[in-house]
């Protein structure tokens, strides 16, 4: 079941070759609506919906694609208001231990949402889902960031070096970076190892000329992988946030793990039950078979879809 991200991906890219007509096709027990140039995941958040169009490739190497207009003003507006007050000193993972600690390789401050904390916020996530072909369970709660004045991020990975934090979810495959404010000097985001070219004006900071850069822009959203296809992490997707220079930067960042990223739930302990909403489609779909350690159990372990198994 963990392959089954990475064969959404190349179906995603696929679909960006649809003719613009009124489609919809089946997909792991649901189905994917396609009106206009429009593209609606299952979900029951109504705004689970991404277009296409909007969203142009990059870098190949790394593999990072940019989305305009992903947000409304008004909702880039209510995660900054959500934030305000409640900004701490942003920290870093040790490469060693994973803990959390202060760097002055990043200067910011933030705060986490919660998941699922309101409406608009479940809405921005299931839209996450979509564009991204990953479960929203595999996200960590998005991060809202704030740079004033020098305020930076030297560039660094989103893949972890430690073990410790590959232990719930595992590496991280891909962030999507939202902007929710214009940047009127600095703030770009720089990927020094990209090996895509790009023509720099003046307005350009000295920081983001040593790569590809991204300027910050109110609404816009960018994606970007870590670790390769086959699951190996990308040295090409070290990336840094360069220094703001005039203004102030605001951006709020999802990032997607491998597996799910939830804590597991309390186990039912032989109560015949399924511990996940997707178990009979699962079932149905034949993952009983495929993935019977998961779905039934074993070892000692007991499943999570054994009611939709027929096992107890």
């Amino acid at each position: 079941m963990e392959n089954c991200s990475m064969v959404l991906l190349f179906l995603f890219l696929g679909l960006l070759h649809l003719s613009q007509s009124t489609a919809r096709l089946s997909l792991l027990g649901g189905d994917i609506k396609i009106e206009g140039s429009l593209l609606k995941l299952p979900s029951d958040a109504p705004t689970a919906m991404f277009d296409p169009t909007h969203v142009t490739q990059i870098s190949w190497r790394p593999r990072a694609f940019l989305y305009r207009n992903f947000l409304t003003e008004e909702e880039c507006d209510h995660l900054i208001k959500l934030a305000k007050g409640n900004l701490e000193k942003s920290m870093v993972a040790d490469n060693e231990s994973g803990k959390s600690v202060e760097s002055e390789v990043r200067t910011s401050s933030g705060m986490f949402l919660n998941k699922h904390q309101d409406d608009i916020v479940s809405g921005i996530e299931a839209r996450i889902s979509a564009w991204t072909f990953l479960p929203e369970e595999n996200g960590e709660s998005m991060q809202i960031l704030h740079y004033e004045h020098g305020q930076k991020y030297e560039p660094h990975f989103d893949f972890f070096q430690d073990k410790a934090n590959q232990e719930l979810g595992g590496h991280r495959i891909a962030t999507v970076l939202m902007y929710l404010s214009n940047v009127e000097t600095g703030g770009e985001t720089i990927f020094p190892q990209s090996t895509a070219t790009q023509v720099k004006g003046e307005d350009w900071s000295d920081c983001a000329r040593k790569g590809y850069a991204v300027k910050p822009m109110k609404g816009d959203a960018l994606l970007f992988f870590s670790l390769h296809p086959n699951a190996t992490t990308d040295s090409l997707s070290l990336h840094g946030s360069c220094p703001v220079i005039e203004g102030e930067k605001w951006s709020a960042t999802k990032w997607i793990h491998v597996r799910s990223f939830d804590l597991p739930p309390e186990r039912s302990d032989g109560e015949c039950i399924d511990e996940n909403k997707s178990c009979p489609g699962w079932a149905a779909d034949g993952e009983c078979e495929k993935n019977p350690v998961y779905m039934v159990g074993g070892s000692g372990s007991i499943g999570f879809c054994r009611k939709s198994c027929k096992v107890c």
